[in-house]
């Protein structure tokens, strides 16, 4: 990997030093020190688009704008006045100020209403920014535009008749299958729902708390896929991870408390949340099924997924109706 090539537009000549930080399945990421400062160098694995990274930049460059109690990644411009950098393999780079803080944990219940205060202020922050250059990724419901390698016959094809290597994970291919088909006759019920921009993919992980105090969550990370979508798809999306997690039962009502506290949703929102959940673990699905067939992971990493996705179908379905008890907290 040519590092000198590319932070030698952000630095010149001045001496820097680098390690590697950790990287999930989208992106590689290393951390930078020079000039007395440390900078997060992000390299973009999931595509190689443009006008993609260029909107999430601006999204950021709006928040930056904004008086909230929170960070968000600030993009370093370059040398030549630009965000991010094409790679010599086509791939692109950028550079990103460092923020202080933990990987917070949302099974404990103080953190899990924090992290629904924080959501609740990004979601009402988010539907504040106007920007001239529409999103590039289409909304979750949106299924058939959600990998260029998915379409819906290559997913059925996929499923009813898997590759030799997922033979024995048929059953729960056929179940996804299932709940994709299903999903398509709630389409447009949710295009009727309030849409705005939303983060779409808050989790732990893309978090970060401050150091001793666990309840105060100091940065979102990781813009990559806002887009504008149904504003319920905010809170949908951190509860399908909170969904399979220990507490559950505590954790989740907690959330919700902080999220309603700072944002209300109309009833059809509150009530279309546990089918948002749904959505939300059948896309990640379509999105792991397009890197296999892109080539950009191995059967295991499939493998994983197709479990995953089963697995918190069939949890989501055992906690349905205490679910959607719960969500009446946000209409309420």
């Amino acid at each position: 990997m040519p590092y000198s090539f590319i932070l030698n537009h952000y630095f010149g000549d001045e001496p820097y030093a680098l390690s590697e930080g950790a990287s999930g399945y989208n992106n590689t990421t290393r951390y930078i020190d020079s000039r007395g400062e440390r900078f997060v160098l992000r390299i973009y694995e999931t595509h190689r688009d443009a006008a993609k990274i260029r909107f999430e930049h601006a999204v950021l460059m709006k928040l930056a704008e904004l008086d909230l109690p929170f960070q968000s990644p600030r993009p370093v411009v370059d040398r030549d006045g630009a965000s991010f950098l094409r790679l010599e393999d086509g791939r692109f780079a950028c550079l990103f100020r460092y923020m202080e803080g933990v990987r917070p944990n949302s099974r404990e219940r103080g953190v899990a209403k924090a992290v629904g205060d924080t959501v609740g202020r990004l979601s009402r922050a988010l539907s504040e920014i106007e920007l001239e250059q529409a999103p590039e990724y289409p909304p979750y419901y949106e299924m058939d535009l959600a990998h260029p390698s998915c379409g819906p016959d290559t997913i059925r094809r996929f499923c009813s008749q898997p590759p030799a290597e997922f033979a024995d994970r048929g059953v729960q291919l056929q179940e996804v299958l299932a709940e994709l088909e299903r999903f398509r006759t709630f389409l447009p019920e949710l295009r009727r729902l309030p849409h705005q921009l939303v983060h779409g993919d808050i989790n732990d992980s893309n978090l970060l708390a401050a150091f001793g105090n666990p309840e105060r969550i100091r940065a979102v990370l990781d813009f990559e896929f806002c887009t504008n979508d149904l504003r319920a798809m905010e809170p949908a999306v951190v509860l399908s991870g909170m969904l399979e997690g220990e507490g559950s039962r505590e954790t989740i009502p907690a959330f919700l408390a902080g999220f309603s506290a700072v944002v209300r949703l109309t009833k059809p929102e509150a009530e279309a949340i546990p089918l948002l959940i749904r959505l939300r673990k059948l896309d990640v699905f379509v999105h792991f099924l397009g890197r296999y067939l892109d080539g950009v992971d191995g059967p295991a990493v499939l493998r994983e997924q197709i479990e995953d996705a089963a697995q918190g179908l069939t949890e989501l379905r055992r906690m349905e109706d205490r679910l959607r008890n719960w969500c009446r907290a946000l209409s309420d």
